[in-house]
Parts: structure tokens; sequence; C-alpha cells
């Protein structure tokens, strides 16, 4: 029998207010940097590293023709994946909390000439007036949200997909595990938004019991670590494409 998973009340809510105002108001330049070409210290040129490379993992799982297929890039950020999609031939919709970062993903959209080519827009990942969509990319986008929230929120999205979404979470290590602890210690006002460490197999025992996700297949997984960079990458499919509505 499958059921919906049943997150904290008002936990993904909550998360999602807070990363906005850390982003738009107080994180937005450095990570404006951190995704240019701008030399940046060792620390974060190992997580630009990490996530160059877990882009590369992501796009790797969905085709290199992308024409007549509408894609959502989730967690848009500086629009980096929203970008390449585009070149693919994909019809693009990116978002992000930060309207920030979303005017500077439009901004580098613009200087490499696929103006037009990509929907940039701020907001709700999960937002039905979104549309329906052939695949949707969600790189390191719901890694600061409890396992069940963004399960939940995933499966807000799924019924409007038509092949696969590619996601990543933040995978249990030791390390994660003992500074997530410390972390939840921190009064909040000395907070950076914090990286949920979960274990794959709740992970995938999460999914397993959720109505949304009754027809799909879990696909490829690959785990980047690097530095100050851990992420893992879980594609999801829809075994054969469908038909929404």
């Amino acid at each position: 029998m499958h059921t919906s998973t049943s997150p904290e009340p008002g936990g993904y809510a909550r998360t999602r207010a807070w990363l906005h105002d850390y982003f738009d108001r107080h994180a937005a330049r450095q990570w404006e940097t951190l995704t240019s070409d701008t030399p940046v210290g060792r620390v974060r040129a190992t997580v630009r590293a990490g996530r160059q490379q877990m882009q590369r993992t992501l796009l790797t799982w969905l085709p290199t023709n992308l024409s007549g297929r509408r894609v959502l890039d989730a967690g848009c950020g500086t629009g980096a994946v929203a970008v390449e999609l585009a070149r693919r031939g994909a019809e693009v919709v990116a978002i992000d909390l930060s309207e920030t970062l979303v005017s500077v993903a439009r901004q580098r959209a613009a200087e490499s000439s696929l103006r037009g080519r990509v929907d940039f827009r701020s907001g709700d990942m999960t937002d039905p007036a979104l549309g329906e969509f052939d695949h949707v990319v969600l790189m390191d986008s719901l890694i600061h949200y409890d396992r069940d929230d963004a399960l939940a929120a995933l499966a807000r999205v799924a019924p409007r997909v038509r092949g696969s979404i590619v996601w990543t979470f933040a995978p249990w290590t030791p390390l994660l595990g003992a500074m997530h602890a410390v972390g939840r210690l921190l009064p909040n006002r000395d907070r950076a938004p914090r990286i949920v460490p979960t274990r794959e197999a709740a992970i995938r025992d999460g999914l397993r019991t959720m109505s949304a996700f009754a027809d799909w297949t879990i696909g490829q997984t690959h785990r980047v670590s690097g530095g100050f960079y851990t992420s893992q990458a879980l594609q999801l499919i829809v075994p054969s494409p469908r038909r929404l509505s």
C-alpha cells in the first residue's frame, strides 16, 4: 500500500522562507562569485569543482537533444544548468527563490546569446502554475530540507512530469552528520542554512511509500565528494513516457 509522506507541518514553508532570506539578502554576491570564473579561495574552489562535476552528472542523465521538450530547472541559482539545457534545444523554465540570483541568471543567459530561450522566474518550484514538464532538474535545491519535506516537494511536482526527475540530496556521512548536529546548537543568528544529511536507504524507503511515485523507477545514482562538497544524485524515471492532462 502506498501512502503520502507526512512532513513536519509547515516545515517546508519555514525552510523555504529562511532560504529566501539568506540567499537573497546575505549570500547572493558570494553565490554569484562562486558560480563564475572569478578566482576563489581553496575551500570555495573545492565547492565550485564539486558543483561542476555534479552538474555534468545530472546533464548526462538527460537526452543530448531536448528539442521539443519542456524542462524545469528548479532552484536554478545563477542559471548554469538552465543555459546548458537551452543549448540542447529545450524550452526551459528556470525558477529560484532568490530574485537577486534570478536577475544574475537572466544577465548571464543574455550574454551567452540565449536571451529568450529560458523563462527565468522567482518563486516556489512546486507551484502547479508552472505547468507540465518532460524532465525536472533539482541540483542541490532540496539539501536544506528534512527528508520528508524534500520528498513531499518532489511528490507535488511528480504528477506534472512525463519523463524523469534528476535531483540531489546530501548523503549521510560521519562528517556531515557531525556538522549537522553542531549546527543545530548554534543560535539562529549565527546559522547559515543547514544542510540535512540523509541516508540513501531512507530516501529509497520514503519514495517507496509515496503514492506519487507508485509507478516510478529509481534509476542511476552517483555521489560527488571532494574537499568541502558532498552531494548525491538520484534519477527517478517514469517507466514509459506518459501523456498528462
